[in-house]
């Protein structure tokens, strides 16, 4: 009669696992698709590529609790800079928030959720600047990552670099998911 209790402690033991990953923050998107390459629309116009450069609809479930706001950072880590490249910051996006629009990340104050904040990409300004590697490079990879975090607020100076916002948005991370396009030319 001990075996019943044991295989039910195995089998919990298996699916306790299971259960936990399909819990976990997931990101998706109705404009990307995982290792493909992004279009036209959401290319950055300018530095010699001729795109429309709109941010892509992004989606995210399962936060985990404690989570009071999300941000989104968009980055190429293929750039030939030796630091990569910074395509899109978004902090303070409320909690309740669950996607953004295509288009969100034109600079345009009602295109993000009240009290969500653009930093400053590497292109020298807010918003979102699409992809635009040079000519002749492999194609690089651009991961879009949501950040659930564990304050409302990020303590940043409207000035900050993205790299300082994504240090604050690492120290205050309860868990991220990621998603992968690519784009070459």
């Amino acid at each position: 009669m001990r075996l019943r209790p044991a295989l039910l402690a195995a089998s919990l033991l298996v699916a306790a696992p299971a259960a936990a990953q399909a819990q976990r923050l997931s990101l998706t998107s109705t404009d990307l698709s995982r290792e493909t390459k992004i279009g036209n629309r959401h290319v950055f116009n300018g530095f010699g590529c001729s795109g429309q450069n709109v941010s892509p609809q992004l989606a995210w479930k399962n936060a985990p609790a404690g989570t009071k706001s999300f941000a989104i950072t968009a980055y190429d880590p293929d750039a030939p800079t030796g630091s990569g490249w910074w395509h899109w910051v978004v902090y303070d996006i409320p909690a309740t928030t669950t996607a953004l629009p295509s288009g969100a990340g034109s600079t345009t104050p009602a295109a993000l959720p009240a009290g969500a904040v653009q930093g400053t990409t590497d292109f020298g300004a807010k918003g979102y600047g699409g992809p635009c590697p040079p000519p002749g490079d492999k194609p690089h990879r651009y991961i879009f990552t949501v950040h659930a975090l564990k304050v409302a607020k990020l303590d940043v100076p409207a000035t900050a670099t993205a790299a300082m916002i994504g240090f604050n948005i690492n120290a205050n991370r309860l868990a991220s998911a990621t998603l992968t396009a690519r784009y070459g030319r």
